[in-house]
């Protein structure tokens, strides 16, 4: 066996780093305009998120009893929800980043030390994971300090609090997947980590649920007002470093001792690392062979093929075919696999919570029972919009070298966006019906709503469809190594901002004048049917158009592609 050779992390993390760096000095047309797009859009985001936390931050402070108790609840919920964000997404990342990346073939033949590896990986696995989730901290952190004047000392404060807040989950991931892949075989690694996903995920909402967070929104559950206290200054689960990180931050701002929470975080922090450099240096070169093993191929039956042969028929041999190829495609990137399962969970945790909100006491009427659904709406055309930029924006980068296959061949372009359509847009209509009908199940509306919810997320669907697929054909990334990067692109941007305002202005078409219905019902007032057809004829014509024209550029990009 080779001798290791001392390398430090920083050197092995230094490739990546020219990397980024020459990509960001290649200079290409439009660059200036996306760089300041996106820095105009990030400060509208920070600014909005802020303004709307300080608001609700200065009313807790006008509550003198309990304002402070329910400010400090407020961010150990907020923190439990990143955390488990944060450690599942650390964990499908790990998987990758130590045993699937392309490069390691050859560190692993290199002379290279086990612990360096590691601790370069950690911090590629951490930056990847957590920038998103700090991102999202820094206006919420911000009003804190602000509310609660904590002074410019309380950032330098933040930083030294939050950072062993993002390096547990990815060092607790990272020790999860070498364990995974030492002692279970390699090809059921990656099946079992969603299944492991999947019941971490289910333990957390357990965990999230047996606070009941909707008690806090009718203090008329508790027997007196001292029990209300008591729920809020009992910590929901204080061996939880959100828990600490809360503690620590509001004795801080209350003037009190913080080193205790402080400590706790650190020194977890500094333990899971140390474990996990200690497991790295003497397992990983074994792990690493067993992940290289090939899966065992289960033979496709033939009754089995001629099934799909038959059910897809229809289609044609051409247009079967793209079909297929983009179902194995699919299926053979562990990465998606992993992540549908992943929101597969929050999905049912999503409607399953629906039965929570407090829609059944004192002063809820039936009016409001059916004006909330207009609301859900937006909310599931949201979780559509991401799932459409996980799995549908993607697809065209996907095709990577294959593309210029495809180029070469007589197959239209055409043909090629219309399976990538129909793939993607067949699933988010299934998902969209379920979303949207057990939800209005659960809140019990009036057939009218359900029907007009129903209609007016169906229409959703295909242009959400048809945007991811025009906005990845005009922003491709051929040259990426994993495709959870690709959303976070500057087209995935675009494309979230469009889907977010093509969804506001569907849901108000339609949710507006089928309210006014629903008021006027519930009054006795007059009801003309004509009010509502112009809403409903712009909505329909809308996403006809953001259906269309998506597609026919995406078409005629591909075409030029084909021509340069």
């Amino acid at each position: 066996m080779p001798e290791m050779v001392a390398v430090s992390a920083v050197a092995l993390l230094r490739p990546k780093w020219q990397m980024a760096r020459h990509r960001m000095a290649r200079h290409q047309r439009g660059d200036l305009r996306r760089a300041l797009l996106v820095s105009l859009l990030a400060m509208g985001f920070w600014g909005a998120a802020f303004a709307v936390a300080l608001r609700l931050l200065r009313y807790f402070r006008s509550a003198e009893d309990i304002g402070t108790l329910l400010a400090d609840k407020l961010l150990a919920m907020i923190l439990l929800s990143f955390a488990s964000i944060l450690l599942l997404s650390n964990t499908i990342a790990a998987l990758s980043n130590f045993f699937l990346a392309r490069d390691l073939d050859q560190l692993a033949a290199a002379p290279v030390d086990s612990g360096a590896l590691y601790r370069a990986r950690l911090a590629e696995t951490a930056l990847h994971s957590s920038w998103m989730v700090a991102l999202l901290l820094v206006p919420i952190v911000a009003a804190y300090g602000v509310a609660y004047r904590g002074g410019l000392d309380f950032a330098p404060f933040a930083v030294v609090v939050f950072l062993p807040f993002l390096v547990i989950p990815s060092a607790l991931g990272s020790v999860c997947t070498l364990l995974l892949v030492n002692v279970f075989p390699a090809r059921r690694t990656r099946d079992l980590l969603s299944v492991i996903t999947a019941l971490a995920v289910a333990g957390l909402v357990l965990l999230f649920r047996a606070a009941r967070p909707e008690q806090l929104a009718r203090p008329e559950g508790f027997a007196n007002f001292m029990q209300f206290v008591a729920a809020l200054d009992t910590p929901s689960s204080p061996w939880m470093p959100s828990e600490w990180v809360s503690e620590a931050v509001v004795n801080y701002l209350r003037g009190k001792a913080a080193w205790q929470p402080l400590l706790k975080l650190w020194a977890l922090a500094a333990a899971l690392v140390g474990v996990g450099h200690v497991l790295y240096a003497r397992g990983w070169r074994r792990a690493f062979s067993m992940a290289q093993e090939g899966a065992n191929q289960r033979p496709t039956t033939r009754p089995v093929r001629s099934w799909f042969d038959r059910a897809l028929g229809v289609l044609g041999p051409l247009r079967r075919e793209l079909v297929l190829k983009e179902l194995r495609v699919f299926v053979r990137d562990s990465t998606q696999w992993s992540q549908l399962v992943l929101i597969g969970v929050l999905l049912v945790v999503y409607v399953a919570n629906v039965r929570y909100l407090p829609l059944n006491g004192e002063g809820v009427t039936t009016l409001l029972r059916n004006v909330i659904p207009f609301l859900n709406l937006a909310l599931a055309g949201f979780v559509l919009a991401s799932i459409a930029a996980r799995f549908v924006f993607p697809s065209v980068s996907l095709e990577g070298r294959a593309l210029w296959l495809l180029r070469s061949s007589p197959l239209p372009m055409r043909e090629l966006l219309w399976a990538k359509f129909w793939v993607g847009a067949v699933p988010l209509l299934a998902l969209a019906l379920v979303l949207v009908g057990c939800t209005n199940l659960l809140l019990g509306v009036v057939p009218f709503v359900h029907v007009v919810s129903l209609a007016a997320i169906t229409a959703l669907v295909f242009p959400l469809t048809a945007l991811a697929l025009g906005y990845g054909a005009f922003y491709p990334r051929f040259d990426t190594e994993n495709a959870a990067q690709i959303p976070t692109s500057f087209g995935g941007l675009m494309f979230m901002m469009t889907a977010v305002g093509l969804i506001g202005v569907v849901a108000s078409l339609a949710g507006r004048p089928a309210a006014r219905w629903i008021v006027a019902g519930h009054f006795g007032w007059a009801r003309d049917p004509v009010d509502m057809i112009w809403p409903f004829a712009v909505a329909a014509s809308v996403c006809t158009a953001a259906t269309v024209v998506p597609l026919v550029l995406a078409r005629r990009r591909l075409e030029r592609l084909e021509r340069a």
